[in-house]
């Protein structure tokens, strides 16, 4: 299976279901709730594909350097980036935009807009227990690394990698996050159990390969566990991002000279979109 056939099949397919929907959410006039109603969606999943490109590049291209995973480049089209395939990147994107969209449809359906009247309980202690629990496996994952533990490396540079953006993102809003726990669970579980699944068939069918000297060797099926981990902090990042930014709770707690910034990028981003429909025939 070429890597393009896998996008297709495990992404392309679903993003066409989910701007159905979203197309058909908009024709309806079903919009976001109130304690969720801040930013444009389309705008807040643009700057997570954007900070999904230019974060995870350098680490994977790092990855493939040292060959931690590769790929078969009979299965990929020959453009390579650095030491990434062109494939790899648009999988970035894909990925982040097929989460922001789940995200959006269940925002929609399992948060009410009476919420709104319901304050934020200010938890500084989740925000620094989760915060702090974080900061503890983050040394260990850059020790496995620095230790030269092989069998540690995949992990440890996932952990390395993925943790510092994540705990900004608790360490913001852990009670934010918290308040729409059930949003966050359903956007976040069933998306990386399907994003493994299909993992496990392109591992299967050769698309690419993880190094065994560099994973721990634990599998599921034939699914290393670094494979799980990996998508398992990548859509947290996602789902939590799209939580923190478009939460009312949120824009509450942000310094007001961010909030101020955000708010000119919209109006910029509304402007162009403006201009561009204005274009169309």
């Amino acid at each position: 299976m070429t890597y393009f056939a896998f996008l297709a099949r495990f992404l392309g397919i679903p993003l066409i279901i989910l701007a159905i929907l979203t197309w058909r959410d908009a024709r309806q006039g079903r919009r976001l709730p109130a304690p969720l109603y801040t930013w444009p969606p389309g705008f807040v999943i643009l700057a997570h594909v954007i900070v999904a490109v230019l974060y995870t590049t350098p680490w994977d291209n790092y990855l493939v350097a040292t060959r931690v995973w590769w790929y078969d480049p009979a299965l990929v089209n020959g453009l390579v980036i650095g030491w990434v395939p062109i494939e790899e990147y648009t999988f970035f994107v894909l990925q982040t935009i097929m989460t922001g969209l789940i995200w959006l449809f269940l925002a929609k359906r399992l948060v009410a807009d009476t919420d709104v009247m319901r304050p934020v309980d200010q938890r500084p202690g989740l925000r620094y227990g989760i915060t702090g629990l974080l900061l503890v496996i983050w040394p260990a994952a850059v020790g496995i690394l620095a230790a030269g533990w092989r069998p540690g490396t995949y992990l440890g540079l996932e952990l390395a990698w993925a943790l510092p953006p994540i705990m900004l993102q608790t360490a913001f809003g852990a009670d934010i996050i918290w308040r729409y726990r059930r949003l966050v669970f359903w956007s976040l579980v069933p998306v990386t159990i399907y994003l493994c699944l299909g993992d496990a068939v392109a591992i299967g069918a050769g698309t690419w390969s993880i190094d065994p000297a560099q994973s721990t060797g634990i599998l599921i099926g034939n699914l290393p566990l670094e494979e799980i981990v990996f998508f398992f902090i990548t859509n947290i990042l996602v789902v939590l991002g799209m939580t923190l930014v478009l939460a009312r709770g949120s824009q509450q707690r942000a310094p007001a000279g961010v909030t101020q910034w955000i708010a000119r990028l919209v109006r910029q981003f509304r402007h162009k979109a403006v201009n561009v429909a204005g274009d169309q025939p």
